[in-house]
Order: structure tokens, then sequence, then C-alpha cells
């Protein structure tokens, strides 16, 4: 049984049911590994904010607050968490990604399968 892929106005192509399930398995296993990456980054940003505030309270000693060397300390600690925008814009790039994938699959499932009742395009 084969099903046909249309794009608007483009050419059709013949895609086997079984090949867009899988197709579309692979993208889904993607997703996932997506959705596990940007969960692992958050933890490792959330651990890392966690011990540079335990570093700055550990530099605010007003003893040692006049230090040269604390002072360095500080202003590496400040570009260190700036660098921090790094987790952010791969949150960015990994919900893009997911979202793309994600209409890939329904697309292809949609196209290949025909629309069930109770799916919600993407």
């Amino acid at each position: 049984m084969q099903s046909t892929l249309t794009t608007s106005g483009g050419p059709a192509v013949q895609v086997p049911v079984m090949v867009a399930a899988e197709l579309q398995d692979s993208l889904l296993v993607v997703m996932h590994d997506l959705h596990r990456l940007e969960g692992l980054l958050n933890h490792a940003t959330d651990n890392l904010l966690e011990r540079f505030g335990e570093a700055n309270a550990m530099l605010t000693d007003s003893v040692v607050a006049d230090s040269p060397e604390l002072v360095a300390a500080r202003s590496a600690l400040r570009s260190a968490v700036t660098e921090l925008q790094f987790q952010d814009m791969a949150s960015q790039l990994i919900w893009h990604t997911t979202k793309v994938l994600q209409g890939c699959a329904f697309r292809l499932a949609s196209e290949a399968m025909g629309h069930e009742e109770g799916e919600d395009a993407a």
C-alpha cells in the first residue's frame, strides 16, 4: 500500500505507509531526545548559577572586599554569568527545532495515513 504526499502545486511522491510511519517514529524520537537535552541544559545551568551565587557570597566579605584579586574574581564571575546566555539561546533553538520536527511528523502522518478524529494539527 502506498500513499501520495502532496504539496500545494508541487509534484507528488509515492511513500509506502510503513516508510511514513518509520519516518514519523524517528522524528518523534528526535523530539524526545531534544526535550531530554533541554532538561540536561537547564539542570546544568541551575547548578552553575547556584555555584556562582555561593562563590559571590564568599567574595562579598567586607574585610577582603577591596582586594584586587577579589575584584578580578568578581569580574570573572560576572563574565561567566553573561556566558550563560548560551543556555537560553540553546533552549530557544531546541524549542524551535522540536516544533519543526513535530510539524513534519504530524504532516507526514496526516498525508500518509489520513487525519484521525481527536488529532490536532501542529
